[in-house]
């Protein structure tokens, strides 16, 4: 049986641990929530400082050149790129992971349009992150030219699926349910095979666990950077697509920024060469400058070691509660192998929203999703050893008290 002090020794060892000190988190608080909300970088206050007050109070409109505003959106790109796997002046940061979702869904029908007309299915799993399956059921039905959306009920049936009439494979990397991490270079040489494109979703997957979109041979990806990548509550999103895929055809949102002249004024559109066409409309500098806090911590470690520390995080948190808990009705749904898991894990109750009511007012801090499904995030940069213990205990004592039975942590909030 583990115990708390070989967590705490656990803790001592630790060569991630003092990036914990980046981060500002209230006393008292396990915070198990990264894979939804990261948590503050130290450094964000002073930089929304900053920009309020010198970047836009004193330098005003001067700003878009003096203190590089214009060039964000690739800078930060250019940062964010070391931790998926690609390459100088490949990824801009900018506009919403469901806006840039459309973008690259577009472009890759458009080039699959050009190819083989045929194609029109969209492969994706029922699972998915809602708002991937929404736009592309949206696209679908403004197209009115037969597109359909197909989705399977588990990664299994992917294989199935995908065939001469599919254009796209439409996955998130790990399942935000579930946690189950896609074998991407796989998935994509399957598509590629039947003659379809890959869209890859980094939601869960940038910052959590190495990802090589180059080596993979994927073709486009998108994600957020307010998970993991700790950029603040509705931070710009981002968006990669392969070099020989870029250029073959516009993508849909053509604004200004994305022209290749911007401040020429002129009347016509005429795409940016290279990522920068993948860029609309004028850029929300305060949240942008706040996500490069969060992307410098990265720059203290590598995807290797974070990787490792949280196998390590997730095996510990499993057990624990396999043990604490055996005789509560839990039901563990994120995979046991390492090859197959994200850096969240999922328990199924019947009663999951309510407990995790009671755990946010005990101090630990996951979240809910539809249905019965408990999701508990483990952030490498922050998360203790210790935390997981006190986690599981006090998941223990609740369930063994009941009183999560009690009304008021029944009471729905409109976010869980």
């Amino acid at each position: 049986m583990t115990t708390r002090e070989h967590c705490l020794a656990l803790d001592a060892q630790d060569s991630l641990a003092h990036l914990r000190a980046d981060f500002a988190l209230p006393e008292g608080v396990i915070y198990l929530d990264g894979n939804s909300l990261g948590a503050r970088p130290a450094a964000a206050q002073e930089r929304a400082r900053q920009v309020l007050a010198e970047e836009w109070g004193d330098g005003l409109v001067r700003s878009w050149n003096t203190a590089g505003w214009r060039a964000l959106p690739e800078r930060l790109g250019n940062k964010l790129a070391q931790l998926i796997g690609a390459a100088e002046d490949e990824v801009v940061v900018t506009d919403t992971t469901s806006i840039n979702l459309f973008k690259v869904l577009v472009a890759a029908l458009r080039v699959q349009a050009n190819r083989d007309p045929s194609r029109k299915v969209i492969v994706s799993e029922a699972s998915n992150f809602p708002t991937d399956l929404y736009m592309a059921e949206g696209l679908a039905d403004m197209l009115q030219q037969g597109y359909s959306l197909r989705l399977v009920q588990s990664p299994e049936e992917l294989p199935a699926a995908i065939g001469a009439d599919t254009a796209v494979v439409m996955i998130t990397h790990v399942n935000y349910k579930t946690g189950y991490l896609h074998d991407m270079a796989a998935l994509t040489a399957l598509a590629h095979e039947c003659g379809a494109l890959a869209i890859w979703d980094l939601a869960h997957s940038a910052g959590a666990v190495p990802v090589d979109l180059k080596g993979a041979n994927a073709d486009y990806a998108i994600g957020c950077t307010y998970k993991y990548l700790n950029g603040g509550p509705g931070s710009p999103a981002f968006v990669w697509v392969a070099p020989h895929l870029r250029d073959l055809v516009w993508q849909p949102l053509t604004g200004w920024w994305g022209h290749a002249r911007q401040f020429g004024m002129e009347t016509s559109y005429e795409p940016a060469p290279g990522i920068g066409r993948y860029l609309c409309g004028t850029q929300p500098i305060t949240s942008l400058a706040l996500v490069e806090c969060g992307l410098d911590v990265f720059a203290k470690t590598d995807m290797q070691a974070l990787r490792c520390k949280s196998l390590a995080l997730t095996d510990l948190f499993i057990n624990l509660v396999q043990q604490r808990c055996a005789k509560h009705p839990l039901t563990l749904v994120t995979p046991l192998e390492h090859a197959h898991r994200g850096s969240h894990v999922s328990f199924e109750h019947p009663e999951g929203y309510a407990l995790i009511q009671a755990l946010i007012e005990r101090g630990v801090i996951g979240d809910y999703r539809e249905p019965r499904i408990m999701r508990f995030g483990f952030t490498p940069l922050y998360t203790s050893f210790a935390d997981v213990w006190d986690a599981a205990e006090i998941l223990g004592e609740i369930l063994d008290s009941g009183i999560w039975q009690q009304e008021r942590f029944r009471v729905r909030h409109k976010v869980t």
